[in-house]
């Protein structure tokens, strides 16, 4: 055999593995090719961003990153970051330790951080640190949205007034029938975990909702026209346009919203049919890739 033909064969082998191995790619909502700029450019022209993220994947956390350079690079001060990361009560940290009155170890103290912030979400509150932009604390206090998932919307009348400052308005409008909680019964509580050991029970989509009302409510108050907002949040709270966005558009139906979505896929050099739809843009992930936590 000729030394060609050898090469040849040792080589073909190679060739099947030399192709590149992107980290994602991007459909829109009716799964044709998108790309970041396409993102960015329907972003920056939209109210307020809803980047629904998987909490423990890395590409999730370093596009929220790179989309808030991108969108404060065009719109400056006008950015507004947001995320359901942090809760109401937690505001008045966020704000002092911005302004320089509390140091960062007192804020991380006392802030009841997610495990994943130092690598996944340090970053871009530092980044609206450094730039001087409003960074908002949106979702209800945890505690309050597990007395929810044990008791209901009625169990929060046990809370006292000064307290209840820090939930949406009582009280709320509810649909169980909407699909993004009536799935949650279904898939046996599983989307978004358990709240303190509570039963699978009619309240559990229920606590959901009351943290996407109060989410929804905290950027109605805050958002002005002529601002952008970008929320980070857990993608089910804002696919298909429902949880967060439901409510948002009862408080305020006149702001234009875009949302964005994270899903992993085997394949992801064509959109699965079950993942199209649940978002304007779409981020495509290997299921291989690595995790920013367990």
């Amino acid at each position: 055999m000729k030394l060609s033909a050898i090469i040849f064969i040792l080589i073909m082998p190679l060739q099947a593995f030399s192709q590149d191995k992107p980290a994602y790619k991007v459909f829109t909502g009716e799964g044709k090719k998108a790309d970041y700029n396409d993102i960015l450019k329907a972003a920056a022209r939209a109210d307020v961003v809803f980047f629904g993220e998987l909490h423990d994947n890395p590409i999730a956390h370093w596009l929220e990153l790179e989309l808030t350079k991108s969108l404060y690079s065009v719109r400056g001060k006008d950015l507004i970051l947001s995320a359901e990361m942090f809760e109401t009560d937690n505001q008045v940290l966020i704000d002092e330790y911005f302004a320089g009155i509390i140091k960062e170890s007192s804020f991380e103290a006392e802030a009841r951080l997610w495990k994943n912030y130092a690598t996944d979400y340090k970053p871009l509150l530092n980044f609206a640190k450094e730039n001087g932009l409003k960074y908002l604390a949106s979702n209800i206090p945890r505690r309050y949205a597990s007395v929810v998932a044990s008791g209901g919307f009625e169990a929060l009348r046990n809370i006292s007034p000064d307290e209840l400052k820090y939930v949406v308005p009582l009280p709320i409008e509810y649909d169980p029938e909407l699909a993004c909680y009536k799935d949650m019964l279904s898939m046996g509580g599983s989307i978004g975990g358990q709240m303190n050991g509570a039963k699978v029970s009619e309240n559990l989509p229920k606590a959901q909702a009351i943290k996407d009302a109060t989410m929804a409510k905290s950027i109605a108050n805050i958002w002005q026209p002529g601002q952008i907002l970008l929320h980070y949040n857990g993608s089910y709270h804002s696919d298909r346009h429902m949880g967060i966005l439901w409510y948002l558009n009862k408080y305020n139906p006149s702001i234009k919203v875009l949302t964005i979505t994270t899903v992993s896929q085997d394949d992801i050099d064509k959109i699965t049919d079950e993942n199209k739809g649940l978002a304007d843009f779409i981020i495509v992930i290997p299921s291989s890739m690595t995790k920013t936590y367990k």
